[in-house]
């Protein structure tokens, strides 16, 4: 696609290299939310760069790619949404910048537009205000509005019919509330006990499978009723922990909306490495190393736009146990490759120099235990791995993460989510 040939002994491509992989995961947070629950066939989207121009991002045009693909065809799908870049430089936005103005913007933000709002949003900033920001956020929704428009016309030209999901005919109202009311007091108890993440979903667990017992019955539908009790009761549960955010302030672990699980931190904990940090917030751990090289110790990293060296590299790790599971050990997975590249590029901009610190850093959080935002706890425990480690930082940089749920006209919005308020939540930042 660059009249490029690959390097290395192999001279094809082999798998997708991270860049690919983070590409990847750019374009699924786009699209996967508008697709409708009902709509459970396997679903494939495949973005090919056939042809590459350095001023022209291709991540962000593959948003758009596989919108306008999903859109006309017979997949039903509430897009379209419109892939945008904008980035600050010397005091004004633009749209699609040039490499050379990417390599100087103060903020450089990915937004993905529909029709109704923001869908996705990723970047970075140089320490800019939270007004720019916002500023920046609405300039690419109006910027976005041209390609959504246009994906909608093409939509009338060559669409396909979509397809209509099946109405599935609702449960007998008596029943789920039957269910529902023998559920009601003994969920309640445990969901304002303010337990910890495993006690929370043995007692869950237990009270699900009395249930199920209780109303499946006997017999050749058996099965198929335990499976409908099941459901009826996870939305229930769903709709009481939403329901104690919005009318109580309240949620499972026993915090209100604003308040962030206990911290501790340590340094120095590695007797053999140059930085070290133990950082944990609540149920969440992270184990972060930093390790000093030469300028040979670089990676050298080859892509579409050519080959740069690496002197910065933060590499995150999420072994099965840190959520109490048995899995086979593959490598590095997508969501690993995401998560460590969202914590270096928290870090990336209070990385000194390399004129002023001529070293080659790498950074490696392995996570322990989790509930929730351990890329946040990436980024705190790599903050402290850097300082311990003698890195001159220009400034310590901390994380949290943060949902909301709207239930109407009601909003809260939650710092420093657990795992399962990400489940049932709106939003994931």
């Amino acid at each position: 696609a660059a009249g490029r040939l690959p390097g290395g002994f192999f001279k094809r491509e082999m798998r997708p290299a991270d860049r690919e992989t983070l590409t990847a995961r750019l374009v699924d947070r786009c699209l996967r939310p508008l697709f409708p629950k009902a709509f459970k066939d396997e679903t494939m989207v495949m973005t090919t760069v056939l042809s590459f121009d350095p001023d022209a991002d291709p991540g962000v045009l593959a948003i758009t790619g596989a919108s306008l693909a999903t859109h006309i065809s017979d997949m039903p799908w509430n897009g379209p949404v419109a892939g945008i870049r904008v980035v600050q430089v010397d005091g004004r936005f633009v749209v699609t910048p040039s490499f050379e103005e990417k390599e100087r913007a103060t903020l450089d933000l990915i937004v993905a537009v529909t029709k109704d709002g923001l869908a996705m949003v990723e970047g970075t900033c140089q320490e800019v205000p939270e007004a720019t920001v916002v500023d920046a956020l609405q300039f690419a929704q109006e910027a976005a509005q041209p390609l959504l428009a246009g994906m909608e016309r093409m939509r009338e030209q060559v669409g396909k019919p979509k397809i209509v999901l099946e109405e599935i005919p609702p449960e007998d109202p008596k029943w789920v509330e039957e269910i529902c009311e023998a559920a009601r007091p003994e969920l309640e108890g445990i969901l304002r006990a303010g337990m910890e993440k495993l006690e929370l979903q043995k007692a869950i667990k237990g009270l699900r499978n009395q249930i199920i017992e209780r109303f499946s019955g006997e017999g050749e539908d058996a099965a198929e009723k335990a499976k409908k009790v099941r459901s009826i009761f996870e939305d229930f549960e769903t709709e009481q922990i939403r329901g104690m955010l919005v009318r109580e302030n309240l949620r499972v672990d026993g915090r209100g909306s604003k308040d962030i699980r206990p911290i501790s931190g340590a340094v120095g904990w590695l007797p053999r490495t140059h930085g070290s940090a133990l950082f944990t917030r609540g149920e969440t751990q992270a184990m972060v190393s930093c390790t000093l090289g030469t300028g040979r110790d670089e990676q050298i990293v080859e892509a579409l736009d050519g080959e740069t060296r690496e002197s910065f590299m933060l590499h995150y790790n999420f072994p099965s146990y840190s959520v109490g599971e048995v899995k086979r050990i593959m490598g590095p997975g997508r969501r690993e490759i995401g998560h460590g590249n969202l914590a270096r590029r928290a870090l990336d901009c209070i990385v000194p120099d390399p004129d002023v610190f001529p070293y080659t850093i790498r950074i490696v959080s392995d996570i322990s235990e989790s509930n929730g935002s351990s890329s946040m706890a990436t980024v705190c425990g790599g903050t402290l791995a850097l300082m311990d480690a003698g890195a001159p930082i220009n400034a310590p940089v901390a994380g949290i993460a943060m949902g909301l749920i709207q239930e109407g006209d009601q909003v809260v919005v939650l710092s420093d989510i657990l795992g399962k308020e990400d489940h049932l939540g709106d939003m994931d930042f």
